[in-house]
């Protein structure tokens, strides 16, 4: 069992057990004047005393409908572990920001995993404070998806919630809170691809090769995938030689050079220089003129998400030697 997976194991294993404690004050006072506090300086409060995560968001009183979600997801018996971990926590007004009936949905049996997949993506592995994240443009969740980060005069975004509270400490990790619930994407790569309308060469020759259900399976994979305007680059005659079944091997081929095993985004990419495909050559990364290049194409967009995998589309067909 990998760390990642001890992590959040741990951590909605923490969740599912301080709901035990829920509202716990020691007069009715107390709660009372506790639920009246601002979210932000009950979180700061609870930072000071708190020993973990679970304790500071228990004690804040503003999450209960993360708790049931945690619960609901089969969780609780996971893994336990002591992190550390970064939480994007949603407030329960959060939650109440969802269409109507989501949440509900959401909580019964039939929809744990994807419950599971929603709230592993609000969990980075590490403590990332603030100040990192104002520095980054990213980071890969426990889902295996990457969050995005943005600056803006209001402060720090993450895929588009703001972060209304930052750096709460505890014992296993950091806590920032979130004014919306963050959302992976849940299409696979096959669906993403088609949705873009732009890879229309690409998904039928997939099809020809037997290739797509491949690509719609569980993965996950890292797609360098060519537009169709890169398919009319190659010499006039070669897909529709390539889509003829006696050329279904070659085809399988190239399009297998076009795909790596795994999530690689791409400043990793990058860092790795190059990558086994599913062909079993590697294709070579590099900048050119300040652009990410792979075999020479280059990449007009990286770092599209898809359910089983990640997507980064290319201007030419590479082909193995």
């Amino acid at each position: 069992m990998n760390r990642s997976t001890s992590i959040v194991g741990g951590l909605v294993a923490l969740v599912a057990l301080a709901g035990h404690a829920w509202g716990q004050c020691s007069t009715q006072q107390a709660c009372e004047t506790a639920k009246e506090q601002p979210a932000q300086a009950r979180l700061a409060s609870y930072a000071v005393a708190a020993d973990d995560v679970v304790s500071v968001a228990a004690g804040a009183g503003t999450f209960t409908t993360l708790l049931a979600a945690a619960e609901a997801a089969g969780l609780v018996d996971a893994l336990r572990s002591t992190g550390p971990i970064t939480v994007f926590a949603p407030t329960d007004e959060a939650f109440a920001k969802l269409p109507a009936g989501t949440v509900e949905s959401l909580l019964r049996p039939e929809n744990r995993s994807t419950l599971a997949g929603i709230l592993t993506y609000h969990v980075v592995p590490g403590a990332v404070p603030a100040s990192r994240v104002a520095r980054m443009s990213g980071a890969t969740t426990l889902n295996g998806q990457r969050v995005e980060f943005t600056r803006t005069a209001d402060g720090v975004r993450v895929d588009g919630a703001t972060v209304i509270a930052a750096d709460v400490e505890a014992s296993n990790g950091l806590i920032h809170v979130i004014d919306r619930v963050i959302l992976p994407a849940d299409g696979t790569i096959v669906a993403v691809a088609a949705k873009a309308g732009t890879f229309g060469t690409l998904l039928a020759a997939a099809k020809a090769a037997g290739l797509a259900d491949a690509l719609a399976g569980e993965g996950p994979f890292t797609v360098l995938a060519p537009t169709d305007e890169a398919f009319a680059k190659l010499p006039a005659g070669t897909v529709e030689s390539l889509l003829k079944p006696e050329n279904r091997n070659t085809l399988a081929s190239i399009l297998k050079y076009h795909v790596i095993p795994g999530r690689v985004y791409a400043a990793q990419a990058l860092s790795l220089g190059a990558a086994s495909t599913l062909q079993g050559n590697e294709v070579v990364f590099d900048l050119a003129n300040g652009t990410l290049v792979v075999d020479g194409a280059r990449v007009v967009r990286t770092d599209i998400d898809a359910s089983n995998g990640v997507i980064h589309v290319i201007d030419a067909v590479i082909l193995p030697q």
